[in-house]
């Protein structure tokens, strides 16, 4: 015998169907107000950098150097910054320089936990004692920038000294001496190839970072060296940011000895 439905039962089936999709539509709805909530309540300076840094990733890659360093395949991103590993390759770019130039011993790289680190000895960079930039120094840092200027992340220079003290009206101790230097190198590429300012910085270490024994002079050859160090993703996220809002732009004028005077270039 077959049975036959009521109209009312299949009433009942109908609301219930439409009841699970309401329920569904009423879930889906809920999930996305608690993300954009959650959003909401992210920082802001990171959400923008996680932000810059999808939104490279999707535009796909580009070429990152210019044609006076030998290709190796493009694996760097623009505006992408890069961790530790990606660093690999801009080593190897870097390293070309180095044998391109004949530089040796005077220009070196190394992957460190906080990045890679360029070692540029003195001898490359100034006279002894001295921070002024050679004409070779300059040199080097027109090729290295043209590399440094399309990694997004931070870059650090850092000077060193040997412990050998030193006592000059300009420099009293390594402590000036090393900052000093490290400070003309970001100048010149600041003022020289418009690297953006916030994100670079310089520090001196004077002596108290060597890389190797002071009691030698083999030693202390090595020890008197800038560093410019591509800081890896998670250590450019550490760096200082300017939370104020506004736009810093450098001012035309600076005061020395109590007047004013315009801003001069690097010579």
């Amino acid at each position: 015998m077959f049975y036959r439905k009521k109209s009312g039962d299949e009433d009942n089936e109908d609301l219930q169907r439409w009841l699970l999709t309401y329920a569904d539509l009423i879930t889906l709805l809920l999930a996305f107000f608690i993300v954009m909530y959650s959003m909401s309540r992210v920082d802001a300076g990171k959400f923008k950098r996680v932000t810059e840094a999808l939104s490279s990733v999707l535009k796909g890659p580009d070429e990152l150097f210019q044609a006076t360093v030998k290709d190796i395949s493009s694996e760097l991103f623009i505006n992408r910054r890069l961790k530790k590993g990606d660093l690999i390759v801009l080593k190897k770019r870097i390293d070309d320089i180095s044998r391109q130039l004949g530089l040796g011993m005077q220009l070196s790289t190394e992957l460190q936990t906080r990045g890679l680190v360029i070692h540029i000895s003195e001898s490359a960079f100034f006279d002894l004692g001295k921070a002024d930039l050679k004409s070779k120094a300059k040199n080097i840092l027109d090729l290295i920038s043209i590399q440094l200027l399309k990694v997004p992340n931070h870059i650090r220079v850092e000077g060193h000294t040997d412990n050998l003290p030193i006592n000059t009206p300009k420099f009293p101790s390594n402590w000036e001496l090393s900052t000093t230097r490290a400070t003309v190198c970001l100048r010149y590429l600041i003022e020289k190839h418009d690297f953006p300012p916030e994100r670079i910085s310089a520090l001196g270490y004077a002596e108290f970072r060597p890389i190797t024994s002071n009691k030698t002079e083999q030693g202390r050859a090595k020890n008197r060296r800038v560093d410019i160090v591509v800081l890896a993703l998670e250590d450019s996220f550490k760096e200082p940011e300017n939370i104020s809002g506004e736009q810093v732009e450098p001012q035309s004028e600076v005061i020395s000895n109590g007047t004013s005077q315009s801003n001069s270039k690097i010579q």
